[in-house]
This record gives structure tokens, C-alpha cells and sequence, in this order.
């Protein structure tokens, strides 16, 4: 999980900063805090999944990141500690392939997946955290420090309830009524209007053309507009995508364990921290089969990260 440089650190400028990475499906935040834990510097980027995007682009979009940190920090790297959490990362091979590249950042280094990141949101570090943004993925440990994972498939093999696939289904529901196949829904004009396109024709080159995971995602905003209008193509987009979050939830949950007590959960990624209606949507399903304990909803994983990175200083 961590590598660490054979030499001290030295006692310079950098040696007193860390440096936190939440790095997603669509974009790469990266957070610089004192030895106070105060933040001195951010800077954002592109994603850096590099199962999605290719390690050459993944890499790219951090290093941008950790860059623009360092500029406002006014601080070179490396710094003492980084604490990065990547979508992508779920293998020790993941691990292996990408730390090579990243000793630049810090004399220490801990390389998680994103989802394991926002574990120290909880107490004790216990529960389930649920990702949905441009992806999904619902990652879990107990107290016996055993973890389980459910979804975190990609675009291709999963992602449901995700940014991405509300996006697509929105996308497919409106080619189907544009066809006459399927109901007249409001997401093909909203979906239009969004891209500015004249008619259902303009969706081929737009779609096909410029395959964007991110541009694809972000048509989950026409969702739930459409579903605040009580479209019922929307809608069924909406209720089956929170199902299957809380599916992932609650299977994450059993094979923990964890399924007879109150269940500790931590919420990350645009959907669920800016959909305040998904987010109960999501959250009553999960009821279905058991009651949420503790919800923390983390806005911030790059300073976590970072303030981590602080924290495990103390005991390295």
C-alpha cells in the first residue's frame, strides 16, 4: 500500500507540508496542509483513473494537479507525506505499476483506492463508503479490519447508478422515443438543449465523435431535471440507479458482517453530495434491508488525504 524513500527526509521547507490526492473518473483534486493541518495550496485536473484514461494521461492530470498545489503553497516538491486515493487502484499490480512514477511527491507514500480514502471519514475507520460520480463503487471494512468491495466494475462491466450511466440511459431512453420505440420523454429536448444540438440526428457525431466519459456523466444533470418535471423515463432511470447504489451498499455490508447493526456510511462523489433528493432516494432502499447508523457526507477527500498524510507522520 505505502512506499517509503531509504533516506531521512530533510529538514527543509517541503519536509513540514502534506500533500493529499483524491484523484476520480473526471477530475483529480490535490490538497497541500501545513504541520497545523491547515491548507496552504490546491490545484485540479482531469481524472486519473488509468484503467479508463491510459497511464501516460492519468499520470499527466496529477502531476497538473500537485503542480498548481505547489504554486499556491509557494512550496517545491517533494513534500514529507502524500496520501493518494485513485480510482483504478484496486490491485497490489495497480499498485506496483503506478508507484514508480509517483516518488516525486513525498519521502513517504500511501496509494489507496479512492473509496478506501474516505474510510477515515467514519469512526474508527468502520463502515461502508458509497462513490457515485462519473463512476460507482461501494468499498467496506469491519472491525476485524477485513474489507470487501461491490461494483468499481467501469463503465463497461458496471458503474450503476453512476454519473456515467444515468448519462447513457438518459441518452438511450431519448434515441428510443425519438424513434418512436419508447414513450416521448423530456430528456431527448433537455438532453438537446444541454448539447445544443437541433434535433435527435446531432446526437451521433456528438456522441461518437467525442467519446468523454465525463461529458457523458454530466447529462445526469438532465436526469434529474427531467425528473423534478415528473418525466417517468427519468424517473425510472433515477429510482433503478439509487437501487443499485443501495444494493451495493447492503451487499458490501453482508459480506462484512455488518448487516445486524446500524451501518456506518460515508457518501462521496457529485451525485450523492449535490443530488440531495438521490442521495434520500439512495438511502431509503438501503433501509429496505437495514438502518443506516452513521452518514457522514465527505465534500473534501483531498484534505482528508492530506490531514491523513499529517496524522500518519506521527506514527511513522
Amino acid at each position: 500500500m505505502s512506499t517509503t524513500f531509504p533516506q531521512e527526509p530533510p529538514e527543509g521547507l517541503s519536509h513540514q507540508y502534506y500533500l493529499g490526492i483524491d484523484g476520480g473518473g473526471s477530475k483529480t483534486l490535490a490538497v497541500i496542509v501545513n504541520a497545523q493541518g491547515t491548507e496552504v495550496g490546491r490545484g485540479s485536473a482531469g481524472g486519473a483513473n488509468y484503467m479508463a484514461m491510459g497511464l501516460e494521461t492519468a499520470l499527466s492530470h496529477l502531476r497538473s494537479a500537485v503542480e498548481a498545489a505547489c504554486q499556491q503553497a509557494q512550496i517545491q516538491l517533494p513534500v514529507r507525506i502524500a496520501w493518494l486515493g485513485l480510482a483504478g487502484i484496486d490491485r497490489p499490480q495497480d499498485r506496483e505499476l503506478l508507484l514508480p512514477h509517483l516518488q516525486f511527491l513525498a519521502h513517504h507514500i500511501e496509494l489507496t483506492n479512492d473509496a478506501n480514502l474516505a474510510l477515515s471519514a467514519l469512526d474508527q475507520a468502520m463502515g461502508v463508503v458509497l462513490i457515485a460520480g462519473t463512476g460507482s463503487i461501494a468499498v467496506g471494512r469491519n472491525a476485524q479490519g477485513v474489507e470487501a468491495r461491490a461494483g468499481g466494475w467501469g463503465h463497461l462491466l458496471g458503474d450503476e447508478g453512476s454519473g456515467y450511466t444515468l448519462g447513457q440511459q438518459a441518452l438511450q431512453a431519448a434515441v428510443r422515443a425519438a424513434d418512436g420505440r419508447a414513450p416521448q420523454t423530456l430528456l431527448l429536448n433537455v438532453i438537446l438543449q444541454h448539447w445544443r444540438l437541433a434535433c435527435a440526428d446531432d446526437l451521433l457525431p456528438q456522441v461518437y465523435t467525442n467519446q468523454n466519459k465525463a461529458e457523458i456523466a454530466q447529462l445526469s444533470t438532465c436526469v434529474f431535471q427531467a425528473w423534478q418535471q415528473g418525466d417517468s423515463s427519468a424517473a425510472q432511470i433515477v429510482w433503478e440507479g439509487a437501487k443499485e447504489l443501495a444494493l451495493a451498499v447492503h451487499t458490501v455490508s453482508r459480506k462484512l458482517g455488518l448487516e445486524a447493526q446500524p451501518l456506518p456510511l460515508a457518501l462521496v462523489g457529485g451525485l450523492l453530495l449535490h443530488q440531495p433528493e438521490y442521495r434520500q432516494l439512495v438511502l431509503n432502499f438501503l433501509q429496505e434491508w437495514q438502518t443506516p447508523g452513521q452518514v457522514v457526507l465527505v465534500a473534501e477527500p483531498a484534505l482528508s488525504a492530506a490531514r491523513g498524510a499529517l496524522t500518519l507522520s506521527t506514527l511513522l
